[in-house]
């Protein structure tokens, strides 16, 4: 669709406006109007809204209207025909669909009329063809697609109805309804689930630690969910200050006030200081020298060959300057001149023979572990299995197919997951594109990282969250804990219908009562879809397409919905009646973003834009960039333990200051400059290894 609205008119793409917050500015116009009915309306409404936005209003309601559908039909068509299908002939002779739902089935029969007449050049399909309209042509299509001749005999067009077979069939493809013989990503859906659930159901359900029986499991859910409104109920009952259910601005409007802002570190800055004072600029590269002298992360990168000949001092040196020029964005040729025995073309045969993404991975994990190990307890507390998940845009050029327009940025790029826990180490990196699922992200992020950390409590913004997202970390074991932007509209689910005169105070937030039937019906099949995910038969992504808002009837994404919806008022009762619960999320959800600040820091040669064009150039590029962050937190958490095993510091630090504490930061560090690379040289540490 991106790909035909480009060829509009430049006045269709300045109408397409969107204007935020309208429910809010109705809300406004109406308020003003009611308390000011004589007045006129320059008087009285452009004061609160302005005359720009309301012509903005008119704009983008006359853009969605049937002038521009219209047109955008007539973009596509002449697009198709002239240009996109050219290929289709080729793709409909290699492809094979296939669909195991009867509901699309007509699909599937239209596109073997589609394939029949594809090398035709008729207008119209013969009239006993009758190729299938409904549940394959959309409603808008649907007047364009069927014609009259001259006869008066309706006859369907046969371009306009191959256009609409692709788009249905993109849909139903992407919620892998129909699926592709011999593809790897939409493959049969069959095959993502364990083959072996059935003769093994007790395993995997131990494995969840989940009940057998969907009536203790169902029983256990309306027991939390009574409680967690009942608890709710009496906190709203003392009319707290901070949260406020059905106020002025509208029924079921959930308020809930700014958290108060906590005292600044006075400390910390005299900390790094002194860090600056001891140790003098660190060059960034020698940081990670430091880190994979110290874990021996090296180990982990074998050649693709056979044999191979290099002397491993050479090559150790070769990996750091690969990892650095491509971490730092540099590029290989930059690094060429460290070293006058190490070439370009050095630095090229080593990034293709030694560094894969499964090496990295593994590189990453091996320094991850070593720091947490390397942490005392002292000084960071216990160990947590508190994580924090967030997407960042990196540029991209857009001559490969992961390069996408982000709607959010208004700019293309690609997206980097990072999962950050609470003490500012990044665990997994994931390289995703701008309209992929920031859900199945946080998902593939818990269950697929590497390292020692056991994660319990999963946050995230609001992107990061859905009601099937709230069910899936259920049934896995861990709690989602997101920030919610739009609190104001969110629902409370009741447990039975006919009770909301137990929660007067709740009575505006109170949203339909929980279909258990639903959940019933389903729990083995959402068990069976839990045991892929966290076994690995299916990718988080690949599973989660088939539970979105335009597969609404799939059975199993109603029980999902129904599961999310009790963990969700669950989370919503806790967070809107425990500051401090939101202050916590909101603690980790910052530790995300100084997360990303490092990388900025890091990642700033040639623009931070990934300059390559290969999906597997930018993935390596970035985990290379995760390698280089985890090793300056590595080498910062020991200078600020050496710093702080001295008496006088550790007295001299509050609570703000422990509060605060955190190893990215990098007064210290440069990454410009002539770089050196020594490796009998080290950075004087009382610590030399870590096992």
């Amino acid at each position: 669709m991106s790909h035909f609205i480009g060829h509009l008119p430049a006045v269709y793409i300045n109408d397409l406006k969107r204007v935020a917050g309208k429910t809010r500015i109705l809300y406004k116009i109406a308020d003003a109007a009611l308390e000011h009915p004589d007045k006129s309306v320059r008087d009285v409404v452009f004061p609160v809204v302005n005359e720009q936005t309301l012509r903005d209003l008119v704009a983008e309601y006359k853009a969605q209207g049937g002038a521009y559908r219209q047109k955008v039909q007539e973009v596509m068509r002449s697009s198709y025909r002239n240009h996109y299908r050219q290929i289709l002939p080729a793709l409909l002779e290699v492809l094979d669909f296939h669909s195991n739902n009867t509901a699309y089935q007509p699909v599937i029969e239209a596109l073997a009329v589609v394939r029949e007449y594809v090398s035709s050049r008729v207008a119209w399909y013969p009239l006993e063809v009758s190729p299938p309209l409904e549940g394959v042509v959309p409603d808008s299509w649907e007047n364009i697609v069927t014609e009259k001749d001259s006869a008066g005999e309706t006859r369907v067009n046969r371009l306009t109805y191959e256009l609409s077979v692709l788009q249905t069939l993109r849909e139903r493809v992407r919620s892998k309804e129909i699926w592709v013989s011999g593809a790897a990503q939409f493959r049969n859906p069959e095959d993502d689930l364990p083959r072996d659930f059935d003769q093994h159901r007790a395993t995997y359900y131990a494995d969840l630690n989940l009940p057998l029986s969907a009536d203790e499991f169902i029983a256990s859910l309306k027991t939390q969910l009574t409680t967690a409104l009942a608890s709710f109920e009496r906190f709203m009952a003392k009319k707290p200050s901070d949260v406020a259910i059905g106020t002025k601005r509208g029924k079921g409007w959930i308020t809930l006030s700014p958290l108060p802002k906590q005292p600044e570190p006075k400390h910390l800055p005299r900390l790094k200081t002194e860090i600056l004072r001891r140790w003098g600029v660190l060059g960034l590269l020698d940081m990670l020298k430091e880190s994979v002298m110290l874990t021996g992360c090296l180990n982990c990168f074998q050649s693709t060959g056979s044999r191979e000949a290099i002397d491993p001092e050479l090559l150790q040196k070769r990996l750091l300057l690969c990892m650095y020029g491509m971490g730092t964005n540099m590029g290989l040729k930059r690094m060429a001149g460290v070293d006058p025995n190490i070439t370009a073309e050095d630095l090229r045969y080593t990034r293709r023979r030694y560094l894969h993404k499964e090496h990295m991975r593994a590189a990453i994990a091996q320094v991850v572990n070593a720091l947490l190990r390397a942490r005392l307890e002292s000084i960071w507390g216990a160990a947590t299995s508190t994580c924090a998940s967030d997407s960042k845009r990196f540029y991209a050029v857009d001559q490969n197919l992961l390069t996408q327009w982000h709607a959010r940025y208004r700019a293309p790029g690609v997206l980097v997951y990072w999962h950050v826990e609470r003490r500012s180490v990044c665990i997994y990196s994931q390289l995703k594109s701008c309209t992929s699922s920031e859900v199945a992200a946080m998902l593939e992020g818990v269950l697929r990282h590497c390292t020692d950390m056991t994660i319990k409590h999963q946050m995230t913004d609001s992107h990061g969250q859905s009601e099937i997202g709230f069910a899936f970390s259920h049934l896995l074991g861990f709690r989602l804990l997101p920030r919610l932007k739009p609190i104001h509209s969110q629902k409370l689910a009741l447990v039975e219908a006919d009770t909301q005169d137990n929660y007067p105070h709740l009575k505006e937030a109170l949203g339909k009562p929980i279909n258990w039937e639903a959940i019933a019906q389903q729990y083995d099949m959402m068990v069976k879809y839990a045991s892929a995910l966290k076994t690995g038969t299916a990718e988080a992504d690949a599973l989660l397409r088939r539970f979105t808002r335009s597969n609404l009837q799939h059975p199993t994404y109603q029980g999902l919905h129904e599961l999310g919806r009790v963990i969700k008022t669950i989370f919503l009762c806790d967070y809107l009646s425990d500051v401090r619960l939101r202050q916590d999320i909101q603690e980790a959800l910052n530790v995300i973003e100084q997360w990303n600040s490092v990388n900025g820091f890091i990642f700033s040669a040639r623009g931070g834009e990934l300059l390559s064009n290969r999906p597997e150039d930018q993935e390596m590029a970035l985990l290379c960039l995760h390698l280089i962050q985890v090793s300056l937190a590595l080498v910062n958490t020991l200078l600020l333990q050496e710093v702080l095993a001295e008496e006088k510091w550790k007295q001299a630090m509050k609570q703000e200051d422990w509060r605060g504490l955190t190893p990215l930061f990098y007064q210290h560090v440069n990454p410009y400059g002539r770089f050196t690379l020594d490796m009998t040289e080290r950075i004087p540490l009382s610590q030399t290894t870590i096992a």
